[in-house]
């Protein structure tokens, strides 16, 4: 982290600067001598200052999972800071780094500073001149900033005021006081400021860092609250990407984004209905407003040729949900829109797009007749592990199974991260006999052919692989993140991902996390995976031949 700038500028306060203070009631503006009375009053009273060495350092809020697992929302430049902090070694120091970096000074950094006065006024026998206009100077800074704290904040700020000695009719408890009263009621609205409705609170909740602060009742309210009027795309486009940034799979906020979309289908373009109906493919969540598929034709049908990205993202949610429309398709895979967006921009991730799309056609979508998508412009769709499971790779079972399954099988019996036809990663891949042996992976083909030479789709239950004599046996991944926040609905992206894989004629073990969790350590692990292998049938080591 680069070091805030240590020396005073302009912005720093000086000695002889008279600070008036606004209180609640009154303003009201200290003297030396009774800002030096508050001092004195403290160095006074060993055992109030005594008190701030027993309360434990404030925590920063967390603002839930990050991409890079549970780190908290104070890490980094913020965490930094605090650690400035807690080293300062006087109170002008103190204030220099609140008042000079105001881009990282966060609510929790303000009690943070008042501990750190109290133990700098314990070692001081005496405070000099620039520290009384430091400590009004502080107390100013906390004064503006307390209606931005939450109510553990105020309440440790509070504390920690009394036993540094500040009078109990002064400006600084005075407006912590009333911070903390009301959070109690509810505010009313200032004469002076406009009445913020929900449509703005919902606005305001949404475009806030600290997403998860702000529990889905809040949202739903500030949602059923709201006027018409007040919302807007982009009231809506904010929280659709809340749900799927946080894989909230909340019912009564997905059917609104839906309503939204359907009462409102005039008015948007493709660019915004992309971003409205993301959280639905993720979210494997289909609404049951009547009018959603029709609506996302008609805007299909009237915006295709407009943007293309946009229209293939559409599909690709609709595709998630098993809803592609014919007529959008037909579109897609034209000559005139192929080689329109060829040469361009997003070319390679549409045609990424447009090759998972002519998947879905060949295994779900039979009846279809239509132009599919030309050999020539087809790429691998996924030839990787997908972003969020190398992101958290440390977090991931990944590791630890295939240890198991080496001291398990051996390392010639699997395959990991494989990517199959047309361009699927699978996990671990196991190749099985008739017999239900478990085959060295370098004597068979671990791809079967794409397309499947005999689909049987349309035909409830049925699996290709019964026409071939060695089975791929795939063991899928379920980490915590491959859910919905519930923990109960795979993601959209998993679903399709095991539903084509199935399809295509391989055999899925699911692993869920909650099995892979509840294992101690790898003697555990290595009896599960056992017992799930040998619930298929499967065969290995001197009795699997």
């Amino acid at each position: 982290m680069r070091r805030p700038r240590g020396e005073p500028d302009s912005r720093a306060p000086r000695p002889t600067e008279r600070v008036t203070y606004a209180g609640p009631g009154e303003s009201w503006s200290p003297s030396p001598t009774s800002m030096l009375r508050i001092l004195l009053s403290a160095q006074n009273s060993p055992a109030r200052l005594s008190g701030l060495l027993l309360i434990p350092p404030v925590q920063p809020c967390c603002s839930g999972p990050s991409k890079s697992g549970d780190r908290p929302f104070g890490a980094g430049p913020v965490q930094g800071l605090q650690r400035l902090l807690e080293q300062a070694r006087s109170p002008g120091e103190l204030l220099r780094w609140l008042s000079q970096n105001p881009t990282k000074v966060r609510a929790h950094h303000y009690p943070v500073a008042l501990r750190r006065l109290g133990q700098l006024l314990v070692s001081q026998p005496r405070p000099s001149p620039v520290e009384q206009a430091t400590l009004r100077d502080l107390s100013q800074l906390i004064i503006r900033n307390c209606p931005s704290f939450d109510v553990h904040t105020i309440h440790v700020c509070l504390h920690l005021a009394v036993l540094l000695g500040f009078p109990s009719d002064g400006p600084l408890l005075c407006a912590l006081e009333q911070e903390r009263r009301s959070r109690l009621l509810p505010k009313p609205p200032s004469p002076h400021q406009p009445t913020i409705h929900g449509g703005q609170r919902l606005e305001m909740a949404l475009s806030c860092p600290h997403f998860l602060r702000y529990p889905r009742q809040h949202l739903i309210r500030s949602l059923a609250e709201a006027r018409p009027e007040e919302l807007t795309p982009h009231v809506m486009v904010l929280l659709a990407q809340h749900l799927a940034r946080h894989r909230l799979r909340e019912p009564q906020l997905l059917e609104a984004i839906a309503h939204f979309l359907v009462v409102e289908e005039a008015q948007l373009n493709s660019k915004v209905v992309q971003k409205l109906v993301l959280p639905f493919g993720r979210l494997n969540y289909l609404p049951l407003e009547q009018q959603f598929m029709p609506c996302l034709e008609r805007i299909l049908a009237r915006e295709a040729g407009v943007a293309p990205l946009a229209t293939v993202n559409i599909l690709m949610s609709l595709c998630q949900l098993q809803c592609l429309p014919f007529r959008a398709l037909q579109f897609v895979f034209s000559p005139s829109f192929i080689n329109h967006i060829n040469g361009t921009p997003p070319s390679l991730i549409v045609r990424r797009y447009l090759s998972l799309l002519d998947t879905a056609v060949e295994l779900e979508l039979p009846g279809y007749q239509g132009p599919r998508l030309p050999q020539r412009q087809r790429v691998p769709i996924f030839p990787q592990p997908l972003i969020t499971d190398r992101a958290r790779c440390k977090y991931s079972h990944k590791d630890i199974v295939a240890e198991g399954l080496r001291q398990l099988l051996g390392e010639e019996k699997y395959r990991q991260d494989l990517t199959v036809p047309p361009g699927y990663c699978t996990d671990f891949l196991l190749c099985v006999g008739s017999s239900g042996a478990v085959l060295p992976m370098r004597t068979q083909d671990p791809f079967l052919p794409y397309p499947p030479r005999s689909c049987q789709q349309d035909q409830p239950g049925s699996n290709p692989t019964i026409q071939h004599s060695t089975q791929r046996v795939v063991l899928m991944l379920r980490e915590r993140w491959h859910f919905c926040r519930d923990g109960r609905v795979l993601l959209g992206s998993r679903a399709l991902r095991e539903r084509h894989l199935g399809l295509m004629g391989y055999q899925l073990l699911p692993l869920p996390f909650e099995e892979l969790e509840s294992q101690r350590g790898l003697p555990q692990l290595k009896s599960y995976l056992r017992q799930k292998l040998q619930a298929l049938g499967l065969r290995w080591g001197p009795e699997g031949g």
